[in-house]
């Protein structure tokens, strides 16, 4: 998202600086950055041609899903291509976001030193995968506790009794690593997930279908029967299912770990009730011991080098209220990069959205009328859940999730009004190396 921000205010010719506290870029997706989650087996989870970014598309001979270190390349030749390490500060973070009259106050640490300095503007861009949610154990676990932020190769697991908590993707993938390596695998899971295969017909499935948008309710209906023809229900594999509708939570991208259920490799087990030294109680009565739980339980938004007041967050909320996850109702100057998930919303989505931002920079910069006008409607909607209908379960992860479609369009009509008057010249695509 940072790249995203740093492409767009770019090709505005807009100043700006970037702070990065790796030396390069890459983020999340080098692992030889100290502050990644990322893990040795980690592959993308949608398909290179529906996430890569338009005007740079992935080589030919990337993987359909590719692993971590491929993106790594892909990212750092993306920066070498439109020259935007020139712009960074790497090695450099950020203790303190404050404002300054109109302006924003700027405190980084380098090298140990310190340095405050003042901005007309702040794109916060640090992504959503940092901080785990660790959730409360209903007793003292005397084996070893860990969480998937903290995982990196199937080494951990060998010759271990493992339980994994949660399946998300990250939390199935894992899974699926420890089959191989650990003595067993159980995984636990509180609620139900809708499970996609990653390929039908050869394809990648987030490349099907699409031509024809189909009303939400009937769309949910269709596409949950292709489902189930497909891959069964979870309960098929012992698994609870879903007491929500499809597409109203993120599904998990992955049937390797049915496969596994399927074959006896993993066992399914519920919610855990209680735990005494290494024995896990769960709530239908069954126990078994364990030397290893590894907390699959998602992340927590966090900022912390800005006042959660200055991001219009309420203490009840689980995300900052702002209009497209993007704009602060009060604050025009300040802008949330990358605060939103989205099935099917790749990169390009998200380019989009930086495109918005710099747009609306450029158009305050001009005073024009335009600019004005989208002032009124991010104050008037903070907080709007663009939602396309979807009635998304309330869980902490689902409170910055958005519809595709609806998101998409509405950041299209957007564009569409800042750029009125604005000569923008559309980029030519260039292919990655």
């Amino acid at each position: 998202m940072g790249l995203a921000a740093a492409r767009n205010l770019q090709k505005l010719d807009i100043p700006f600086t970037g702070f990065d506290l790796h030396s390069d870029v890459g983020g999340l997706w080098d692992i030889d950055n100290p502050h990644s989650t990322m893990y040795e087996t980690a592959h993308l989870i949608s398909s290179k041609r529906m996430t890569e970014f338009k005007e740079f598309p992935m080589a030919d001979d990337v993987a359909a899903y590719p692993h971590h270190s491929s993106l790594k390349t892909y990212f750092q030749d993306f920066a070498s291509q439109f020259d935007l390490r020139r712009h960074y500060e790497f090695s450099t973070r950020v203790l303190s976001v404050e404002p300054a009259g109109e302006q924003w106050k700027i405190t980084t640490e380098r090298d140990g030193q310190q340095q405050t300095r003042t901005f007309d503007g702040v794109l916060i861009a640090n992504g959503t995968l940092h901080k785990p949610n660790m959730p409360t154990l209903p007793g003292e676990f005397d084996g070893e506790l860990m969480h998937s932020c903290e995982y990196r190769t199937p080494d951990v697991f060998k010759g271990k009794r493992v339980l994994i908590v949660g399946c998300g993707n990250s939390g199935a993938d894992i899974a699926v690593d420890a089959v191989h390596h650990a003595k067993s695998v159980d995984i636990s899971l509180r609620r139900g997930y809708y499970f996609l295969p990653k390929f039908v017909k050869g394809r990648p499935i987030d490349t099907l279908g699409g031509k024809v948008k189909l009303p939400r309710p009937l769309k949910q209906r269709i596409d949950g029967a292709m489902i189930r023809m497909i891959i069964g229900k979870p309960s098929d594999y012992g698994l609870p299912d879903p007491d929500y509708r499809l597409y109203e939570s993120h599904p998990v991208v992955n049937s390797l770990i049915l496969h596994h259920l399927g074959h006896g490799d993993i066992q399914a087990r519920r919610d855990i009730k209680k735990i005494e030294g290494k024995q896990v109680t769960f709530t239908d009565g069954q126990r078994k011991e364990y030397d290893l739980i590894l907390m699959s339980t998602g992340y927590l938004l966090d900022y912390p080098f800005i006042d959660r007041q200055h991001l219009n967050w309420p203490a009840n909320q689980d995300a900052p209220q702002l209009y497209m996850n993007v704009f602060h109702p009060a604050h025009n100057n300040l802008f949330m990069m990358g605060m939103i998930e989205a099935a099917g919303l790749g990169w390009e989505g998200r380019n989009q959205q930086a495109r918005l931002v710099a747009l609306y920079i450029r158009r305050q910069q001009q005073k024009a009328e335009a600019a004005k006008a989208f002032d009124t409607i991010k104050r008037e909607r903070a907080g709007v859940t663009l939602d396309g209908g979807y009635d998304y379960i309330k869980l902490a992860r689902m409170a910055y999730y958005v519809n595709k479609d609806e998101y998409l369009r509405t950041l299209a009509e957007h564009i569409t009004e800042l750029q009125s008057g604005l000569e923008v010249e559309e980029p030519t695509p260039v292919p990655a190396a």
